[in-house]
């Protein structure tokens, strides 16, 4: 038992440790100073439907707590895409969760990085890059590919620090619905659902 909690407090202290690294070596790519809570990654997988046929589409995973609150709700590993940045976070990710596609790159240039994927449909997006740190016209611009890439009517879940939307309103091309507001989360966590349809 003791061996088990050592353990589990030594993975912790690694993901902090990497995740600090990560912030320290491209802070414009890491929205927090400590990766997202286990709370607010399970809330943002609610929104997928593991049942569907389509694989979802998960953004910026940093060490993989959404990733892992994914993979807990039911989906299997091999019907998850993730796109990472950053070189030393998706080596940590290829490591730590076999079988999930991996792809390192950037997500404001989807049709580039998803490569042979990019015409490929997605049940869901999951969202922790921090779009706060990017131009407006880049965020919208972002969202518009991802929506493209949904069936109607379902999910982009995004999360934000700030106190709106971190994409500006078009009703005419898209909807927004603010989801939750998480406290157990450093900093406190907005979440936003975008959607067409």
């Amino acid at each position: 038992m003791a061996l088990r909690l050592k353990e589990r407090l030594g993975r912790k202290f690694d993901e902090e440790i990497r995740f600090f690294k990560g912030m320290i070596q491209g802070p414009k790519t890491v929205g927090s100073i400590v990766p997202t809570s286990s709370i607010t990654a399970r809330k943002m997988a609610s929104v997928i439907n593991p049942r569907a046929d389509l694989p979802v589409l998960e953004l910026g995973p940093g060490t993989g707590a959404i990733t892992k609150a994914i993979l807990a709700r039911g989906l299997p590993a091999e019907r998850l895409v993730a796109i990472e940045y950053s070189t030393d976070f998706y080596q940590h990710l290829r490591r730590t969760y076999p079988g999930v596609h991996f792809i390192n790159g950037d997500a404001f240039n989807l049709n580039d990085t998803l490569g042979a994927l990019k015409g490929q449909k997605f049940d869901s997006v999951v969202s922790g890059i921090p779009l706060l740190n990017f131009p407006m016209q880049a965020r919208v611009a972002l969202l518009e590919s991802l929506l493209d890439r949904l069936p109607p009517g379902r999910p982009v879940v995004q999360l934000s620090y700030g106190p709106v939307s971190p994409i500006e309103a078009r009703p005419d091309r898209y909807h927004i619905r603010h989801f939750d507001f998480i406290v157990r989360n450093i900093p406190p966590t907005q979440l936003w659902i975008y959607s067409r349809g």
